[in-house]
């Protein structure tokens, strides 16, 4: 059995398709990953033994270049890297697994060959409220705590049909397959697998989408952590990490400065993820100390807080090893999961996507008490690590049930 998975976007979008692809592996699957050409993508999947195929320009030129990507060059050349890459890569496969940005052609892909089709998601945020589709009650308010968001999903999809629709219909031409009026809801299918813990992301009476929920696919990570950065943890009191991941943070030019300074002022040490913000220290204070690509999952046990955007994967890291949370969220699902989280009295989310050293200090403040610490180790307990596995054998059994959930 052969199993393709593909997602265009940032390393949160492309290592839990590594986690995957190993559980896959764990079953007898060959499974093979098309994703950006990154170099550290490929050093991901290569350090786990996965075969990349690359797929599409570079995620981080687009996000750290001078200028901000034109959504309107950048969504016809992905869907012709579908045609041209994806295609060809899933030729003899049994299922293509598709996340990321609008993945437009990967449906068409699984039609014109014949072979099973997953659309997974990683967050809830932006799909139908259960008041907006073909089983809603028109004038039924919608209960409490769902929002009825009709308006906007129908604007969501006159954007992407914007953006991907004629490029789309043209390349399906091209390969005989009639045309599709709403890309996005033909991408959906009507079914998609929800790839987020059941407490960080609970979705019931979210959304009238039939979701499956498999938990978050969290690849296993048993790299030691450098000596360097092992001594720094040593050396005294464990530190606040501050770290944005695939964030350019371009609004918050001296993110540094107001997080070290925001830090020290609760007394802490700082140890400072580098990330595609290029983060780092501010002086040569033996108290701060920088880190690139590490094993967050054996780091984020040791440190009193984490401090970061709020991405599905260093949330649901964070929230599993216990470690209280200062969510500055940026874009996206992002302040979905900065609510969660305080939601669930595990850390805090701040108020807008630029810190300065007053509010970040305040928030934390409330990431660094006692009532904090105690519940986010209580609710680490209750994140489930088997995400990946439970995801590879469904795939598993829905391929030899012969299942096609491709409907209109």
């Amino acid at each position: 059995m052969r199993v393709l998975l593909m997602s265009y976007g940032s390393r949160g979008d492309v290592e839990p398709l590594a986690a995957l692809a190993v559980a896959l592996r764990d079953l007898g699957v060959e499974a093979r990953v098309c994703a950006p050409p990154d170099e550290e993508y490929a050093e991901l999947l290569d350090g786990v033994g996965i075969d990349h195929v690359p797929f599409g320009p570079s995620v981080r030129a687009l996000v750290t270049g001078a200028a901000p990507a034109d959504a309107f060059q950048l969504a016809p050349a992905l869907v012709a890297a579908h045609f041209e890459t994806v295609l060809p890569a899933a030729e003899g496969c049994d299922a293509l697994v598709a996340t990321g940005l609008m993945p437009a052609g990967a449906r068409s892909v699984t039609e014109k060959l014949g072979i099973h089709y997953v659309i997974a998601s990683f967050h809830i945020m932006g799909l139908p409220s259960p008041h907006h589709g073909p089983s809603a009650r028109p004038g039924k308010p919608a209960p409490a705590g769902v929002t009825d968001n009709r308006a906007l999903w129908d604007l969501d999809a006159e954007r992407v049909n914007a953006l991907y629709g004629e490029a789309l219909n043209t390349r399906r031409a091209a390969i005989g397959l009639p045309p599709v009026d709403n890309v996005r809801d033909h991408v959906l299918g009507g079914r998609v697998w929800l790839a987020a813990d059941p407490v960080l992301a609970p979705w019931k009476d979210m959304t009238f989408l039939e979701l499956v929920q498999t938990g978050a696919w969290m690849l296993p990570d048993e790299r030691p952590l450098p000596d360097d950065l092992s001594a720094f943890l040593e050396a005294g009191e464990p530190p606040v990490y501050v770290g944005f991941g695939s964030m350019a943070m371009r609004g918050a030019p001296d993110l540094a400065r107001v997080a070290v300074e925001a830090v020290r002022a609760r007394g802490r040490r700082v140890l400072v993820g580098r990330g595609w913000a290029g983060l780092g220290p501010v002086d040569d204070g033996d108290d701060c100390f920088a880190v690139g690509e590490v094993n967050h999952r054996a780091l984020f046990g040791r440190v009193a807080a984490v401090v970061h955007h709020g991405g599905a994967g260093t949330t649901a890291t964070a929230a599993r090893a216990g470690a209280p949370q200062v969510v500055v969220p940026q874009i996206a699902d992002q302040p979905k999961w900065a609510a969660r989280v305080a939601e669930l009295g595990i850390g805090a989310a701040h108020d807008g996507p630029t810190p300065t050293v007053e509010s970040l200090s305040a928030a934390l403040g409330t990431a660094l008490s006692d009532g904090t610490r105690d519940r986010a180790r209580t609710v680490a307990g209750t994140i489930r690590p088997d995400g990946a596995a439970l995801a590879a054998k469904l795939l598993v059994e829905e391929i030899g049930g012969g299942r096609r959930p491709v409907s209109a």
